[in-house]
């Protein structure tokens, strides 16, 4: 699926994994954000993504005239969440329409696990 933005000059279409690739580089850069987490269907257990398919911990939808981005990711013990959270809604609602040019109507963060560094 993919996003359709009409001007006067003609159409643009940005894939859903265009959207999704800029939202996982803005999230695991912020402090505090040990990577992108994706959950298995089979047994429910959740993994760190490579970056390489950091895209498979986000979706991307489009409700009315934004899109609604939602991240998974895992993050370092000892951090305040909350903080990290708002530090990634932020960022990556500004930096998706900086350069994407289109509204981010909602950004969802949901905090799969949390790394103890041993």
């Amino acid at each position: 699926m993919s996003i359709l933005i009409n001007s006067n000059l003609g159409e643009v279409s940005v894939d859903n994994s265009v959207v999704a690739s800029i939202a996982g580089a803005v999230a695991t850069k912020c402090y505090g954000v040990v990577g992108m987490a994706s959950k298995s269907k089979k047994d429910g257990v959740i993994r760190l993504l490579k970056r390489d398919n950091m895209s498979k911990g986000i979706s991307v939808s489009v409700e009315g005239n934004g899109m609604v981005i939602d991240l998974h990711i895992i993050v370092e013990y000892g951090v305040n969440i909350n903080a990290i959270c708002d530090s990634i809604v932020h960022n990556v609602q500004y930096q998706l329409e900086h350069n994407t040019g289109l509204k981010v109507t909602k950004v969802n963060v949901l905090v799969e696990s949390v790394r103890v560094k041993e």
